[in-house]
């Protein structure tokens, strides 16, 4: 089995070869490919920019792997910011010893998830560390998005605005803490992991009015609506029985003591707007393979004290959900 060496991270010809043989081979495009030590760029807008860094444990699931979750990770960024993505720069610090088909396999799932939204790969570095001082591979992404939908923020929910989840949640959280752990469930859960700008794009060349968006990753659903509250100095008021969850994941939620709406998504994306809008949207994102289970689960309520999120049980009953605390699953992507 081939496997990396040293030498591939030393500037030499090993390094030479597998860039040509490995990452050119697969993401090669004509700002990539004339191996500058910075690639110049023209974007006639305002930008979007975003970083990001991708640990997940194990690197392959069900789903995914670390390299589609990164550029699904970057695109969305860009995307729940009203920005088409362009372009974006992948850094590898690989562990000498990985194997080589491993990371080939890796690499043709980041081209195969870029071309879904045509974000282009312009600029990349690999580093190899010895052996016993990294967990195989890490990965690290920048993003740049032309804005086309201007506003959009977690502090600009008003009074009354909806809150739309594109579909089941929790889903990417439930998958790699099982497979880490070596549960075995009913059903096999599997990541939400994609990108999600087809369906985003979608929404904000509708015409509705959108007033923010997120990608409920690490914190999962609790932490958007903490961060969305906090800022917009609202509250929300949500219905449990609407929040869509599928049933291995509360099944493994049920079994270990969690909330489902702290576990993260890779694949979702929540909206607030007018309730006016409401409707329109929920139509477009069930209408597309992305957001086929898309529900309206709450609105924003005045804020009596400090902001806090309240669920509404199927008794009819209030109560609090927390937001996320302390570190529920590291490595989660």
């Amino acid at each position: 089995m081939r496997r990396i060496l040293l030498s591939h991270g030393g500037g030499g010809e090993d390094t030479w070869r597998l860039i040509r043989e490995l990452f050119l081979k697969h993401l090669y495009n004509e700002y990539l490919g004339k191996l500058e030590d910075a690639t110049v760029l023209e974007v006639n807008s305002k930008i979007a920019f975003t970083t990001d860094s991708f640990t997940v444990n194990p690197l392959f699931f069900k789903g995914g792997n670390i390299g589609k979750l990164a550029v699904a990770g970057t695109v969305n960024d860009l995307s729940v910011m009203g920005a088409k993505p362009l372009y974006m720069s992948v850094g590898f610090i690989i562990e000498e010893g990985f194997p080589y088909e491993d990371l080939e396999s890796i690499v043709i799932s980041m081209k195969e998830e870029a071309q879904k939204s045509g974000v282009l790969v312009v600029a990349g570095d690999t580093k190899v560390v010895p052996k016993g001082t990294a967990d195989g591979l890490f990965i690290n992404t920048s993003g740049i998005g032309k804005v086309v939908c201007e506003g959009l923020s977690c502090s600009n929910i008003k009074l009354g605005d909806v809150v739309i989840v594109s579909g089941g949640i929790g889903e990417h959280g439930a998958c790699i803490l099982a497979q880490r752990e070596g549960i075995q469930m009913d059903v096999e859960l599997e990541s939400d992991c994609r990108s999600l700008w087809s369906l985003i794009e979608k929404i904000i060349t509708s015409g509705a009015e959108i007033h923010a968006m997120r990608d409920p990753t690490r914190g999962g659903l609790s932490a958007v609506l903490y961060e969305w509250a906090s800022n917009s100095n609202i509250s929300f008021l949500i219905d449990e029985e609407s929040i869509p969850v599928k049933e291995p994941v509360l099944g493994l939620c049920e079994l270990l003591g969690l909330e489902p709406y702290h576990l993260a998504c890779e694949g979702r994306v929540v909206v607030a707007l007018p309730e006016r809008h409401a409707q329109k949207v929920l139509s477009i994102m069930r209408s597309h393979p992305d957001g086929e289970g898309a529900q309206i689960i709450g609105r924003a309520v005045p804020a009596e004290g400090s902001p806090k999120v309240i669920l509404r049980t199927s008794y009819g009953t209030h109560r609090v959900l927390d937001p996320p605390a302390g570190e529920l699953l590291p490595r989660i992507c």
